[in-house]
């Protein structure tokens, strides 16, 4: 029996879930925060029950270990050998990758030389791999990319109407992310369509970071964020699409940095930046139903941008055959979901079973009515097992 391991190594976490692939069961999941603080937190969930430690972690090469200790100390292996495949989630594949790749030092070497694209993962993502390869060199190992699944888009969906030597010298250009889950949910949509050979499908990605795709017979034709994760919609923190002209404008009336700008576009805006009360989608609610102007103005302008979004994506496609909501705020928040609907409700035909969508927390569920021209979905994201099944599929296992 192959046991794989899907890993999302972040620059401070390390994030996990244990499968035995052959019936695709999660064994143990949990994840390693503070990495690098003498007060880290390890969580390990298996049988039904959650540990939790809080001890000193010096780097990712001592996460590894220790988690791969607490794999053998719990019994929940008997030998690191029953892992067969290490499948890693990578933020940023470029060009390079249009699918996940068996992870060499080819490919570790691409990953390197595009790290400029996603400073803050990328490295990370390279760390995690050789931790893994030292900790149990008899397995194999796939790097699977959130971009990989947007490079089907056209030249006229990803170019930048700037001058064109910034692709071809610079690689500027629309690579988008969360490629990973919008393939998992327009893959299940699909199926729950009856597996047509035409769809036309839009994936509304919401949580603390947020992106929307228009897939249309399975590939996707566009994606909100672009060059870096911080285009597109309004998220928790980023502030998604804006003039341009503001950050010099800013740093000039400011006398910053762009640098800070980029900073506080990413760290700083967003639902955070408007609300002024938090970057957590529920906070924001429940300030907004407390008479917080602030909170009610960012949770509008939140529905606004991702409306926008999903009419900008009808039009490309030349219609919809189903939306679906995944990610934290996505699969959770019914108040959410019915305030987007209702702003494009007229336009597109859309009427909702406002029982059902009550209910739909975290589960999945069809929330349209069968008069509804276009069906709606809640889809529960499973990037993990996307991995996990792209690294049995690519070692042959």
């Amino acid at each position: 029996m192959a046991k794989i391991i899907s890993v999302n190594a972040g620059s401070s976490s390390l994030k996990f879930r244990l499968f035995e692939m052959d019936d695709e069961t999660p064994i143990t999941s949990g994840v390693i925060e503070r990495i690098g603080f003498d007060d880290a937190i390890f969580t390990i969930k298996y049988n039904g029950e959650k540990d939790v430690k809080t001890l000193p972690i010096k780097d990712h090469k001592v996460a590894v270990q220790l988690l791969l200790e607490a794999l053998i100390d719990k019994k929940i292996v008997n030998s690191l050998d029953e892992i067969k495949g290490v499948g890693h989630r990578v933020v940023h594949g470029g060009e390079y990758f249009s699918s996940s790749a068996i992870f060499d030092q080819d490919t570790a070497d691409k990953i390197d030389a595009i790290r400029a694209l996603a400073p803050l993962h990328n490295p990370a993502h390279l760390t995690g791999y050789y931790a893994f390869k030292e900790a149990i060199p008899t397995a194999g190992a796939v790097a699977v990319f959130d971009t990989a699944f947007h490079q089907t888009m056209e030249p006229s969906s990803y170019i930048y109407p700037i001058p064109y030597k910034y692709y071809t010298e610079n690689k500027v250009r629309k690579y988008g992310a969360h490629g990973t889950s919008h393939f998992y949910v327009s893959q299940k949509v699909i199926e729950k369509l009856g597996n047509p050979e035409h769809s036309k499908i839009i994936v509304c990605h919401l949580g603390a970071g947020g992106s929307l795709s228009a897939v249309k017979d399975g590939k996707s034709i566009n994606t909100s964020m672009g060059l870096t994760p911080l285009a597109g919609i309004m998220m928790g923190t980023r502030s998604g699409d804006v003039d341009p002209s503001i950050i010099s404008y800013i740093c000039e009336q400011t006398n910053i940095s762009v640098e800070e700008m980029i900073d506080i576009l990413n760290k700083q805006s967003g639902l955070l930046g408007v609300s002024g009360v938090s970057s957590d989608f529920r906070d924001v609610e429940k300030a907004m139903q407390e008479g917080n102007e602030r909170a009610k103005l960012a949770r509008q302008i939140f529905v606004r941008r991702v409306a926008d979004y999903i009419g900008r994506y009808f039009v490309q496609m030349g219609g919809c055959d189903a939306i679906a909501f995944t990610a934290g705020i996505g699969e959770n928040s019914f108040s959410g979901r019915h305030d987007i609907l209702e702003a494009i409700k007229e336009a597109l035909g859309i009427q909702i079973n406002e029982d059902i969508n009550h209910e739909a927390i975290g589960e999945e569920a069809l929330i349209s009515t069968p008069e509804s021209k276009i069906k709606v979905f809640v889809i529960p994201t499973d990037e993990e097992l996307v991995i996990a099944r792209d690294t049995k599929r690519l070692l042959n296992l």
